[in-house]
């Protein structure tokens, strides 16, 4: 499954944009997912790498081992691959929406 496609491009924030914005009133218009464990990474802001490899870097809540925000490289999630050898996906159902939304 690709992860990111040009309709999720066109919905990113670029990194740093919503720095003034309170965590809690930004809006995250992607959701990925290790289908057989429990990590989630929910996209706020997201730019290509400048060194021209097609990598994104992006800053989003991520839920793991708990709840942080922090930076995660595109490539990262692709390299993944889990115990069954699925990777990590992308939520296609997923709708843009607020942090209030996904607690």
């Amino acid at each position: 499954m690709k992860l990111l496609t040009e309709a999720i491009k066109k919905k990113l924030y670029p990194l740093d944009s919503m720095s003034e914005i309170e965590p809690e009133n930004r809006e995250f218009c992607a959701k990925f997912f290790d289908p057989c464990g429990s990590w989630t990474w929910y996209v706020a802001e997201g730019s290509e790498s400048e060194d021209g490899d097609g990598d994104w870097l992006f800053y989003g809540l991520v839920d793991g081992f708990e709840k942080e925000w922090g930076y995660f490289r595109l490539s990262e999630l692709e390299s993944v691959t889990n115990a069954f050898g699925l990777g990590i996906e992308r939520d296609i159902h997923f709708q843009p929406c607020s942090i209030e939304e996904i607690s």
